[in-house]
């Protein structure tokens, strides 16, 4: 059987030919964005553009797909293009070594895009993300927190509206709302914070990370077929 024959049994000759056809944009590659990436390739997606200015720490070896003893210190995005190309030859993707932010989104047209997928940390940058895309008429998704979280099963698509519990969505749905955004799809968890928080960064394991990065591809996925 050839690469993608299977997702072709699955879904359909024609909806992998949508999925080919689609550009996506991942802001963000780490333990969500990483298997965001992952799984839309392994679908069939050939056009990704990925945006993260991070490179590969030893704090990432715990959760992130593209962290291995081998890669620590290069940069996020050149590790994942030579992983995406290592699964599909024909892909094409673009790497943006940038951290967005609104005084450098002018520099970024996201019209362009068939799906937008926000896995960055910042409020900030999450929110210019969304109001470019709302501008712009781009479906977009957004990862609220998955910091301190141990249950996958845990995890809900919905509404920036019908958030509870999670305190990014907290803010986000506040920020959101001043700017008179609404109809905001998102991927959150109902799970309580878990861990130590003294440090920094926040407490993490694979599975939530892992877990929301697959379910966003999925609803990507789902989305561009059904149009």
């Amino acid at each position: 059987m050839e690469t993608f024959d299977r997702v072709k049994l699955l879904i359909g000759g024609e909806n992998y030919l949508k999925l080919k056809n689609s550009k996506v944009a991942v802001f963000g590659v780490g333990g969500v964005g990483g298997y965001v990436v992952e799984a839309l390739v392994r679908s069939g997606v050939e056009n990704i553009t990925i945006f993260d200015s991070d490179v590969v720490a030893k704090s990432n070896l715990n959760r992130q797909i593209i962290a291995t003893s081998e890669n620590l210190g290069r940069d996020k995005v050149e590790v994942l293009k030579e992983r995406v190309l290592s699964i599909n030859k024909n892909a094409k993707v673009k790497c943006e070594k940038v951290f967005y932010l609104p005084e450098n989104a002018d520099n970024f047209d996201l019209s362009g895009y068939d799906y937008v997928v926000d896995a960055v940390d910042t409020v900030t940058a999450k929110i210019e993300i969304i109001e470019r895309c709302k501008k712009a008429g781009v479906k977009v998704i957004s990862c609220m927190g998955t910091g301190g979280k141990l249950n996958p099963l845990e995890l809900k698509v919905c509404n920036i509206e019908k958030t509870s519990v999670c305190p990014l969505a907290r803010v986000m749905r506040r920020e959101l709302k001043k700017r008179n955004i609404s109809d905001v799809l998102v991927v959150y968890s109902t799970e309580e914070s878990k861990g130590e928080t003294k440090e920094k960064s926040p407490p993490s394991m694979i599975f939530v990370p892992a877990s929301a990065g697959l379910l966003i591809a999925k609803t990507v996925v789902e989305d561009l077929i059904s149009r």
